[in-house]
């Protein structure tokens, strides 16, 4: 007879449980990604850290630094004790040692271009885990879907492709828009930007989502498009980073015109404000939250809205990414009553390929 899973609130394996061997292990493994971050951009600050954002950290980052191998070496020690799988305690322990051994070692000042942002990805991985880790296991759609689920890795890889070359996909996103903008007479453009900040920023996020509307439907109807986008599409189960599985050229081409139109009509303020509304939301909608908001889905993307574009079982569906009126607007809308889709991925149980390597040579081979 198979033995009894421990249900004890601070030792438990359930997916679906707040355990203290769960919580410290994945708090642990977090903080030991980043900790490690921090210490590689500590010793080659030149190469790993962005420039912009290099001259405002703190002069005690090296002690926050250390306070995270810290703290991810004793809750790695302690999810080593209470929790039967140890693949947690051990990325924690593994991580915060090397971090530390990095950060023991002289900063190394070469005179080299930013070519990879690993404070970028550190920072964020540490503030959309303590954000929406915590929202998936207390409203959890699926509960038995685990944090780790088995593609866990290869999201986190597409997620630090895009933390890690922020540098080069903002050259590309940034250079088109930009040209255009120069280009534009300033008669044109002043009206727009004398608009108060909050006129602007909804009109802001209604020219972004009628280009992305688009742009994304496009990359659904059209064959070479739909070879890079269709990866995002691969994923068979939702949560918080499966919406970071994007091909770097699907990103770059759906950003970079949706930053030319915002760069044609809007001061940088609007702009500003517009990407942290869009970093927050396209990460929400794709969370494995039961969260249904009801009134609000007639006009803003929920995640009930974007997992039925998701569903396995229905194609070429809810577009949009920001406002969902645009596609009852054009005829793409689908959300049916209080319900949700029972499985996700390619449409007909097509299977795409597995791992960030397979996956980022696909669209190449056709």
């Amino acid at each position: 007879m198979a033995a009894a899973k421990r249900t004890h609130w601070f030792v438990t394996d359930e997916p679906h449980r707040f355990g203290t061997g769960w919580l410290s292990g994945t708090a642990g493994a977090v903080l030991g990604l980043a900790s490690l971050g921090g210490a590689a951009a500590q010793l080659w600050p030149a190469l790993l850290t962005l420039p912009a954002a290099r001259a405002h950290y703190p002069a005690e980052v090296r002690a926050l630094t250390f306070a995270a191998i810290v703290l991810a070496f004793g809750l790695g020690t302690l999810s080593l004790a209470l929790r039967r799988k140890k693949t947690l305690g051990l990325l924690a322990l593994g991580c915060s040692l090397l971090a530390a051994s990095l950060l023991g070692l002289e900063p190394i000042r070469a005179d080299a271009p930013a070519l990879f942002g690993v404070d970028a990805f550190a920072l964020q991985l540490v503030l959309y885990t303590a954000v929406f880790v915590p929202l998936e296991r207390l409203w959890p759609l699926r509960p038995e879907q685990p944090t780790f689920r088995p593609e866990w890795w290869t999201d986190l890889a597409w997620f630090a492709s895009s933390a890690l070359l922020v540098s080069m996909t903002t050259f590309l996103v940034l250079t088109p828009g930009n040209t255009l903008a120069s280009l534009v007479p300033n008669a044109i453009t002043a009206p727009v930007h004398a608009l108060p900040l909050w006129l602007q920023v909804p009109l802001a996020v209604l020219a972004s989502d009628v280009v992305q509307y688009w742009v994304h439907r496009a990359c659904h109807r059209m064959p070479l498009l739909w070879r890079f986008h269709a990866i995002h599409h691969g994923a068979t189960q939702m949560d918080w980073l499966a919406g970071s599985r994007l091909h770097l050229v699907d990103a770059v081409l759906t950003r970079a015109l949706v930053y030319a139109a915002l760069a044609l009509l809007f001061d940088v303020r609007a702009i500003g404000v517009y990407l942290v509304f869009v970093a927050a939301q396209a990460t929400f909608v794709h969370a494995n939250v039961r969260w249904r908001m009801r009134w609000l889905e007639n006009w803003l993307v929920t995640p009930r809205f974007h997992h039925w574009h998701h569903g396995e079982a229905v194609a070429d569906v809810n577009f949009a990414v920001h406002l969902p009126w645009l596609d009852r607007l054009f005829g793409t809308f689908h959300l049916p009553h209080a319900a949700w889709p029972e499985h996700y991925g390619l449409a007909n149980g097509v299977q795409g390929p597995r791992g960030f390597w397979r996956q980022f040579a696909a669209p190449f081979r056709g």
